[in-house]
């Protein structure tokens, strides 16, 4: 093999200076992946970004680089007087990629696609540097290579546009446009360069000679490989699962031919490297997910479950191969082209080799147990572990590729470029990798065993962790109540969807097997556990899973074990019917509650209900206003299946709105029908308290009068002590006085905001969690989510305004409109943002007893949601939708 060489240091193009900072690029993407990777909690699109940051960034500025420099060795290329071209393609490309990252998480997808044209002219001007190199070089043994790379950019120039397209459109062809895209770039862009790479690379870092036959092989596997990547392009396209996995079978061949010459070159020198080991490692991953990725097409059934649950593949494919080949590539790389000598070679080597086999083994140890059904937390402490791995190899290259004060060998002749030749030809090979310390054999062990421990400590913690956050709740039925088992089974459909399953209460025939078969509608994963140990692995989206319950005889809590799932409300009950008679599942609670009832903010009301119309009232053409508001004890439902006792005002929380202009009189009179002394407080009026807001004993009346002189939406509420539990028991309500000249809208709402602090079922509410504030729900108008399942309406174009009150009694509001920009602010009697400002506000917020409106424009048809922006408020029913038609 002819060495892999260039310009040599006096050749004035600076290429260990321009290697220096060429290799800068793929480290900062790998950065990034470990700042996504730590904050994704943070960032809903994180998946999307950990990818494109690895392929469209650490990979493609790598193969951008070192196929260009392998080409120019292996085509006996002499070195360029300048480097503005791939200075220039490299920036192109660049500048690209982080337009593609923005716009692909942002609002502007344009932008994405902006960027999508500048990294296909990048590659493209990549590619003709390629063809030309071709034409213009002698014939060589081993142009098979470059015939690889040519063949891998034709497959991204391919995928680029697809990726493109899915930035802007959404229809019912993105799930075979997302199979054709991956697996283009995926096996097309990176798996044809690294087996074109392998040829030449893999005996170098074994520092052996390519073995007899493997340019023969190289030469077989590439018609082998294009041609089974262009059937599984067209396959996936047109959802022809059986020739899909024809065309994997001859990438799969393709892989197998170029990996026996490897396999003899690692026969004739055991490899002893951290490259060479991460090399073979991802060569593994390879086959796997080639494996993984024809199971699912063969079962997914639809292009939709296989591009869903293609996620599989992409683990193993992009952890296990494309990234573990790309650290191991760069880390032989890395030192050989930043020159200086074979002392600073060799020091650089072992900067990079340090802690190698502890690495290699940790990493790929971690991410095979986090592919396995794994606990949750499990799964996060070794995906944590293979991202630390990542982390290890990027600081001592980061600091290889930064430093500037490296010792320099006195050999100042030696090329920087001289990586080692494979056929023995090269004196720099013998004197730079002679003395290239392999580690001994009990410190590779110890430093292996290192990397066995780290994975145990991190399941044990995994494992600890899943025992603290998911304790047993409730009885198991083998242990709390033991029954006679009655040798019949019963089976049981439960779906997950909406964070719930679905049904959510299962009653069983003492004594019955219990088989529950778990269907996942949702668009996460999810698992089912129950307290008696039995549980489930986790299974993405449309997937299944069997959970033998055993034998029933009490009682038995379940839930999903991921992070934050349970807490959301994913919890299911087992119970026993009295009965041996009964076989199938009724899905109806038995028994009754003594404590409070559980809200579900995400339930359905059923058809039948009716929400609180939210309308604003017009104001009345008189300038008095007489009302008569009567204390009311009445149960009313405030959540679907949950009934409480509230004290209202007119027998509805909140009270009726009453609406008038600055100047109006309000003449109020109160008769007390409920049980308990009440009163009232007008904060719209400003009068002495002293008469108008004493409490009345029940069957008494009194009459409030005030003069509004202030605009505003104002809160009015019982003012009899405790008043916070008045407040909280639903006696509060709102006065509107219009600002003057106030313009005319197309639709104007009103909305009340207040919680619930539930007792018993029936009973009033439970004035210690309302002094401890744990409210059970935050609403709007009275009704868990009713917005949500009866939206308000609007017409596209419509100028909409809401008044909002927050009642309190504890709780802000932080009122917000998702996809909606305020035009108009008005807060606590004054306008904070009119139109034709510059700015917009998101928010309206409000402390207790403030209130406010906001107007917006809804300018395209669809469906808006509202919430307080107090986010686990809105879970608690803070919440609704504008439904906005289209303008006829």
């Amino acid at each position: 093999m002819t060495a892999i060489a260039t310009d040599a240091p006096g050749s004035g193009t600076g290429r260990a200076g321009w290697h220096r900072r060429a290799g800068l690029l793929p480290l900062a993407y790998l950065a990034g992946i470990v700042v996504v990777g730590l904050a994704h909690p943070f960032l809903p699109e994180w998946r999307w970004l950990a990818v494109h940051l690895l392929l469209l960034g650490a990979v493609t500025n790598a193969i951008v680089v070192w196929s260009a420099h392998f080409t120019a060795a292996l085509l006996r290329i002499p070195p360029p007087t300048s480097r503005r071209g791939e200075t220039a393609r490299l920036a192109l490309l660049n500048v690209g990629v982080l337009a593609v990252l923005v716009g692909g998480v942002g609002p502007r997808p344009w932008f994405g696609v902006a960027g999508a044209v500048a990294v296909f002219a990048a590659v493209g001007a990549h590619l003709l540097w390629l063809g030309g190199r071709l034409r213009a070089a002698l014939p060589s043994r081993y142009a098979v290579t470059v015939h690889y790379y040519v063949a891998a950019t034709v497959s991204v120039l391919v995928g680029i546009p697809v990726g493109a397209w899915m930035l802007v459109v959404d229809d019912a062809a993105r799930p075979r446009l997302v199979l054709f895209h991956a697996h283009v770039n995926l096996l097309g862009w990176v798996t044809l360069t690294v087996l074109g790479t392998v040829l030449t690379l893999w005996p170098t870092i074994l520092r052996t000679r390519i073995v007899d036959g493997a340019v023969a092989a190289a030469r077989t596997a590439l018609p082998l490989a294009v041609a089974g990547l262009a059937l599984l392009a067209v396959a996936v396209l047109a959802w022809w699962p059986a020739l899909a996995v024809s065309g994997l079978a001859l990438v799969a061949a393709a892989v197998v031919v170029t990996a026996r010459p490897a396999v003899q070159a690692a026969r004739q020198k055991r490899p002893a490297s951290f490259a060479a080991w991460s090399i073979a490692a991802g060569a593994l991953w390879l086959l796997v997910a080639l494996g993984a990725d024809a199971a699912i097409l063969v079962t997914a059934g639809s292009p939709d479950r296989a591009a869903d649950r293609f996620g599989g593949v992409l683990v193993p494919l992009l952890a296990g191969f494309a990234a573990q080949t790309l650290i191991g590539a760069l880390s032989y790389l890395l030192p050989m082209a930043l020159g200086g000598g074979p002392t600073r070679v060799r020091h650089a080597i072992e900067r990079l080799e340090r802690r190698g086999p502890q690495r290699v083994v940790m990493a790929n140890l971690a991410l095979a147990l986090f592919l396995l059904p794994a606990p949750p937390y499990v799964r996060i402490t070794t995906s944590m572990l293979v991202l630390a791995a990542l982390v290890q190899f990027l600081v001592g290259a980061a600091g290889l590729v930064l430093a500037r004060k490296l010792p320099v060998s006195p050999d100042a002749s030696t090329s920087p470029d001289a990586l080692s030749s494979s056929d023995g030809s090269s004196s720099t090979k013998d004197s730079l990798m002679s003395s290239n310390a392999v580690p001994a054999p009990g410190r590779t062990l110890g430093s292996a065993a290192a990397g066995v421990g780290l994975v145990l400590l991190a399941v044990l913690v995994g494992v600890a962790g899943q025992h603290l956050t998911d304790p047993s709740a409730g009885g198991s039925s083998a242990l709390a109540a033991p029954v006679a088992a009655t040798g019949r089974t019963t089976t049981v459909t439960v779906v997950a969807e909406g964070m719930r399953y679905h049904p959510d209460r299962i009653t069983v025939p003492a004594g019955d097997r219990l088989v529950i078969e778990l269907v996942n509608h949702d668009n996460r994963r999810h698992d089912l556990v129950l307290a008696n140990g039995a549980r489930t692995e986790t299974i993405d989206r449309g997937g299944t899973a069997r959970l033998d319950a055993g034998i029933i005889g009490g009682t038995v809590e379940g839930w999903c074990s991921l992070p934050g799932h349970r807490q959301a409300g994913m919890t299911l009950t087992i119970e026993v019917s009295g009965s041996g008679d009964e076989h199938h599942h009724t899905g109806e609670p038995s028994g009754s509650a003594s404590g409070p009832p559980r809200i579900d903010a995400m339930a359905d009301p059923g058809p039948d209900f009716v929400a609180r119309d939210a309308t604003a009232p017009a104001v009345a053409p008189e300038r008095l206003h007489r009302l008569e508001l009567r204390v009311q004890e009445v149960v009313r439902e405030v959540a679907p299946g949950v009934t409480q006792r509230l004290w209202t005002f007119n027998g509805t929380a909140p009270g009726p709105v009453l609406r008038g202009r600055v100047g109006d009189t309000f003449e109020i009179t109160l008769v007390n029908d409920g049980t308990v002394d009440h009163g009232i407080d007008f904060h719209a009026g400003a009068l002495a308290p002293d008469e108008p807001m004493r409490p009345i004993e029940p069957g008494e009346r009194l009459t409030y009068r005030f003069t509004a002189t202030k605009a505003g939406i104002w809160m009015y509420h019982c003012s009899t002590m405790p008043m916070l539990m008045h407040v909280g028991n639903g006696m509060y309500g709102a006065v509107i006085i219009d600002p003057p000249d106030l313009p005319a809208v197309d639709r104007e709402y009103v909305l009340v905001q207040s919680e619930f602090y539930l007792g018993p079922e029936g009973e009033p509410g439970d004035y210690a969690a309302m002094q401890a504030e744990r409210p059970d729900a935050v609403v709007f108008n009275g009704y868990v989510s009713q917005y949500v399942h009866r939206p308000l309406a609007a017409t596209a174009g419509e100028r909409v305004r809401i008044w909002v009150l927050n009642a309190g009694p504890n709780r802000s509001s932080a009122f917000h409109i998702v996809g909606a920009q305020f035009d108009t602010v008005y807060r606590e009697g004054r306008y904070e943002l009119r139109p034709g400002d510059p700015g917009g506000a998101q928010v309206l917020d409000l402390a207790p007893a403030a209130g406010g409106f906001v107007e917006t424009v809804l300018a395209e048809p669809g469906h808006y949601p509202f919430v307080s922006h107090s986010m686990v408020d809105a879970e608690r029913g803070a919440r609704g939708v504008i439904a906005v038609e289209a303008a006829s």
